[in-house]
């Protein structure tokens, strides 16, 4: 049996980002997302203890919602998904829940009116610091004041994934996702995140727990 694709350094472009995350992140997933979906159902435990302790009746946004496996974690609250691939809303709808398309930079929705908000392993799709940072801006700008926001990203500290062979010290990667149908590839771009970038991002809010799970990092923060 052949060995699997690895991830491979890449040099990110200093223009045109938008179009070079269109067609290494938006595109894959269209490509990708039922083959991607069969691959997402169990909630990671971080995540599935925080959206557990939102109080009932509460209302939230899980922006880069995938196939919305987080959206039923919790009965007694509701949330609202968007996600950039058509391909995956049209799952999450299918499963009964409320998503829309929406580009992460341009939430389709007012300020402060969100309790919490969850993005989980998207923001390090976005290609410059600049970009990730405008990434957590609009999470905090859509979180009413006092509310929660959690995120995780890939991290470059990884221990588990030694089925992945990343260059050290390189975070800007293309990761490989060989489709099961076809046996072709798809290379996504990831940043992967040192300790401490991913707080550093929440300048504008508080920080009530980081740390890591999973090979992610992880940030929970209160909009003041």
């Amino acid at each position: 049996m052949a060995n699997k694709p690895q991830p491979i350094a890449v040099e990110t472009p200093t223009h045109d980002q938008e179009q070079y995350e269109e067609a290494n992140v938006h595109q894959v997933y269209q490509e990708i997302a039922s083959h991607f979906s069969e691959t997402r159902y169990k909630p990671w435990p971080v995540v599935e203890a925080f959206l557990n302790s939102i109080p009932k009746g509460s209302i939230g946004a899980d922006v880069g919602c995938g196939n919305g496996k987080y959206m039923g974690v919790n009965p007694n609250i509701l949330m609202l998904g968007s996600d950039r691939s058509a391909n995956l809303i049209n799952i999450v709808r299918e499963r009964g829940f409320e998503g829309m398309v929406a580009d992460g930079l341009n939430l389709p929705y007012r300020d402060n009116r969100f309790d919490f908000v969850v993005s989980i392993a998207v923001i390090h799709h976005f290609s410059t610091p600049e970009r990730r940072k405008e990434a957590v801006d609009e999470l905090l700008r859509i979180t009413r004041p006092g509310g929660r926001v959690l995120v995780f990203v890939w991290a470059l500290e990884q221990t588990k994934f030694t089925k992945r062979n990343f260059e050290p010290g390189k975070q800007d990667v293309f990761v490989p996702w060989m489709l099961k149908s076809t046996g072709e590839v798809y290379n996504r771009y990831y940043h992967l995140f040192r300790k401490g970038e991913l707080d550093a991002l929440f300048d504008a809010a508080a920080i009530e727990a980081s740390g890591y799970d999973r090979d992610n990092h992880y940030v929970v923060a209160v909009k003041q």
